[in-house]
């Protein structure tokens, strides 16, 4: 089936130009597309491959080298200038689910040993070199994968290493990465290695949505017919590229020109080089998508839009935007006395296009300090229901919390588990067959053997039997399930904004060890699940801040709900361990009997083997203990409220060491 065609897609200017000018120039360092789901981006990322010109390679190369550019540590190398063939430029796309060795290539440990010949299987890195690799849902990526993949894109080189044997080649190519933001956020440290984002918003215009699905019909009916009708104006747009990478060598960036760079850079106070240097690129490659041979401001302002809005975030629950006016003044400032023309330039196609927010709006996101502003600013505002909304504070460093034993769940930061990562304790049976190889219970494994296999040589005679593989023990991350209490009680005692600032520092510290997390609330007559298990960590952020407060407090309706949802994800996600987070003081107002019904639905919980935690939030002069009682039943940790910063536990621990040491 032909694809969909590039030019058909309609609207969608921004992701337009950002596509094109990563391939004008794969320097730029690719393209991440941030957008809600059915918004066409996987649709133009494929269409994307027609539209590269062909390339030459070297006949038998497995690596794709140029004949006329040839890489002298390609593995299949030297190559004969002569022998070649042309084909296209590939789309290469690498499944959420791929081991590291599919990726960076693998090597053959048993040849390697036995004849000492090194016989590497190269990789998707390999296979993209000269063309596109595209991840959809890079978010969902581990991220030592996204790490290797963002190095070799940088680097333009791919590097295996297995015991002692080291191989390297070329692997130059554009890094295009999707991702729906509601599933959860890359760090910032990986989003700062991309060139170039771009939101996406399906529209809210009637005609254009209806020109949308009537394409897409024709489509589906008959994809040939399709693709020839829009034919024509891919092949012209694909001359205009290939006219672009002919011109890119020639365009001058002058000193004025990075100056209003750094400036804007400055301005935006991002962190590190590398925005100045992926502004510039951008800038260089939209000048010469537009024509021209020097840089202007007009250039400069394309790619700051493109390339600046994902490096503001320097923690989860920043939103990633810039401001029109600060880019604006930014460029006035640094502007030289004829500052040209004060609109963008319509020279190129799709320039001066600008990227909408994630709301759909121009400009961007204005950051997190606003958002906080805006929907916290009324600390206590009463809503129609006479309920009350009370705002968080600044989050802190919080203490670990684990789940006892060792797992074997997703890789993460928080708990023990047996990884495929991580330090050697040990070896696994011979019927195991994954895992980083362990050179040493492999020799042992053969060496009784080789008189009977016929050794002669230096080499070892080696089976595919004497292959043993290393038991590692690393990290994993769990599912952190909080259970708020948000009944009147809390927010009379204004203990609401304590309690926000505690969860959402958790929050933060699930985000940073790779946690699951899930949000229920209880108040009034029954419990809520204000957020299904997630990885997007700001998603569970934003509802916690919004969250009011008020009515009974319906503690085993929340407990029993958790265990409810805890079941489920047990079928969904068998290998990911859960912990528990009760946020109450532990009373039970909803009904007769209510703490006993707690303390019963407690003693399911306990008895399923759930890790829990009781964040206390009693406060006042006369405590009755019943969070310390419900901890009791449910078999968990009980912490004070005032406990849950890292900082209070090394400040009692240090307390505690010296009053011994007098």
């Amino acid at each position: 089936m032909k694809p969909y065609p590039f030019t058909a897609v309609v609207g969608m200017q921004d992701l337009r130009l950002a596509l094109v000018l990563s391939s004008i120039s794969p320097a730029v360092g690719g393209v991440l597309v941030r957008g809600e789901k059915g918004t066409a981006k996987s649709t133009m990322v494929r269409a994307l491959a027609g539209l590269l010109p062909e390339v030459d390679v070297a006949d038998g190369c497995r690596f794709s080298c140029d004949p006329a550019n040839q890489d002298p540590a390609c593995p299949d190398g030297p190559h004969s200038v002569d022998a070649a063939h042309r084909r296209p430029a590939r789309l290469v796309e690498l499944p959420v689910g791929a081991a590291e060795d599919r990726v960076v290539g693998s090597l053959n440990l048993e040849r390697a040993l036995g004849e000492g010949v090194t016989d590497y299987q190269p990789g998707l890195l390999a296979a993209a070199h000269r063309g596109l690799l595209y991840v959809d849902e890079v978010n969902l990526l581990h991220d030592h994968l996204v790490d290797t993949l963002l190095d070799a894109a940088a680097m333009g080189r791919a590097t295996v290493e297995r015991e002692g044997v080291s191989i390297s080649h070329a692997a130059r190519f554009v890094l295009i990465g999707t991702m729906n933001p509601e599933e959860g956020e890359l760090r910032p440290q990986l989003l700062d290695r991309f060139g170039l984002t771009v939101e996406v918003a399906s529209s809210r215009e009637p005609e254009q949505r209806v020109q949308v699905v009537r394409r897409r019909l024709a489509y589906e009916a008959d994809p040939e017919a399709f693709a020839a009708e829009y034919a024509a104006e891919d092949a012209e747009l694909a001359v205009e590229i290939q006219a672009a990478q002919r011109l890119l060598p020639s365009v001058t960036l002058s000193d004025e020109a990075l100056l209003q760079i750094a400036e804007i850079c400055a301005s935006f106070e991002v962190d590190g080089m590398r925005a100045d240097i992926v502004t510039a690129r951008a800038a260089v490659a939209h000048a010469a998508w537009s024509g021209r041979d020097e840089v202007t401001t007009d250039d400069i302002r394309v790619a700051a839009r493109l390339a600046l809005p994902h490096r503001r975030r320097r923690n989860p629950f920043d939103a990633p935007g810039i401001s029109e006016e600060q880019l604006e003044q930014a460029l006035k400032d640094a502007q030289p006395e004829d500052p040209g023309p004060e609109g963008p330039d319509d020279n190129g196609p799709g320039s001066g296009s600008e990227p909408p927010s994630a709301d759909g709006q121009p400009g961007g996101s204005k950051g997190e300090e606003n958002r906080h502003s805006d929907e916290s600013s009324p600390q206590n505002a009463q809503n129609g229901s006479g309920n009350q909304t009370v705002g968080a504070g600044k989050p802190y460093r919080a203490r670990l919390f684990t789940v006892k034993g060792t797992g074997e769940g997703a890789h993460g930061r928080r708990s023990r588990a047996i990884t495929d990562t991580g330090r050697t304790i040990g070896v696994q049976p011979s019927s195991v067959r994954e895992g980083g190889p362990h050179l040493v219970a492999t020799l042992r494994a053969a060496a009784p053997h080789q008189r009977a296999r016929g050794r002669s040589g230096a080499g070892l005679e080696f089976r595919p039997q004497d292959l043993r593989f290393g038991l590692r023990e690393g990290r994993e991350g769990n599912l952190i399930l909080f259970c708020v209490d948000a009944s009147g009680s809390m927010g009379a005692r204004a203990r609401m904004r304590e309690v926000k600032s505690a969860v959402l520092s958790l929050l933060l510290d699930a985000y940073q060890r790779r946690d699951k997390v899930g949000l229920i609330t209880f108040r009034g007559a029954g419990a809520e699940l204000a957020l299904p298990p997630t990885i997007s960590v700001d998603a569970a952020a934003s509802r916690l801040e919004s969250l009011p407060t008020g009515g009974r407090t319906p503690l085993a309706e929340g407990l029993l709900e958790a265990s409810r949802v805890l079941k489920i994800e047990a079928i969904r996600d068998p290998r990911r361990r859960p912990l528990l987070v009760v946020v109450t003081d532990g009373r039970a107002t909803s009904g007769a009997d209510a703490v006993a019904h707690s303390h019963a639905a407690a003693g399911l919980l306990a008895d399923a083997g759930i890790a829990g935690v009781v964040m206390d939030c009693e406060s006042g002069k006369m405590r009755l203990g019943l969070a310390a009682e419900l901890a009791v039943r449910l078999g968990a940790e009980h912490v004070p409220l005032g406990e849950v910063a890292a900082e209070t536990l090394a400040g009692a621990v240090r307390s505690r060491t010296s009053g011994r040491a007098a």
